[in-house]
């Protein structure tokens, strides 16, 4: 499988650890390039950032129109169907991207998988059923997506080194196009699994703002620094 075109933003030497971030529907691996220098993470931390591009699809909600997403959305009604060929592939290309960082040399348990709205369902789904612990998820303004698969593909199979994987998830309270709702579902339901689900909501709509980059620098910080 081709794997999705990348920005990428490299430590000052040799990287020992690698974030792979994934933007939401219609933006690009651009989108997130800026917050990196905002974070100031401190070099010693050595980490590489990852930001790929998500194929050009038609999109149903927006009337077919093709725009870069990382699955098609079919309708919003939370009960409907989900477009799950979509969400597996691109969830294969980033287990795709998680393996070239492997070879490039960073140990699985370096590499942490975030994302934004689409992105954060993708990073969700593949980082809960990668064969290997990863060093932590993030998932921003965002949900489980094929949740009813989550007993089966994850809960039943998750021991206990999975469920120590570190977690954030945080979520706008005004958010009108994903409700803060379905970030709570989704936090419920990783905790009903064993999960520690470190979770934050702020002020906003779908978006990010700066409390919330704090708390993902704070987070990002003690992720790679508890070994």
């Amino acid at each position: 499988m081709a794997l999705p075109e990348t920005v990428e933003i490299d430590a000052s030497g040799e990287p020992d650890g690698c974030v792979i971030w994934l933007h939401g529907l219609g933006a690009d691996g651009h989108d997130f390039e800026p917050i990196v220098p905002e974070l100031d993470l401190e070099p010693r931390l050595k980490l590489r950032f990852i930001f790929p591009h998500a194929p050009v699809r038609p999109v149903t909600i927006n009337g077919g129109m093709s725009m870069r997403a990382w699955y098609d959305i079919l309708t919003l009604d939370r009960g409907g169907p989900s477009d799950e060929d979509g969400i597996r592939d691109s969830s294969e290309q980033l287990a795709g991207l998680i393996e070239r960082e492997h070879e490039r040399g960073i140990p699985y348990d370096r590499i942490l998988l975030a994302g934004f709205s689409q992105g954060g369902a993708i990073a969700s789904h593949t980082a809960l059923r990668f064969p290997h612990r990863l060093a932590g998820l993030m998932a921003l303004s965002t949900y489980l997506p094929l949740s009813p698969r989550f007993e089966a593909e994850v809960a039943s199979r998750a021991d206990d080194n999975l469920r120590q994987l570190p977690i954030f998830m945080a979520h706008g309270s005004f958010d009108p196009v994903l409700p803060m709702q379905l970030g709570e579902d989704s936090r419920d339901l990783l905790e009903s699994a064993g999960f520690n689900v470190e979770w934050h909501d702020y002020p906003m709509a779908h978006s990010v703002c700066a409390e919330e980059i704090a708390d993902i620098r704070n987070w990002i910080v003690a992720v790679y620094h508890q070994d």
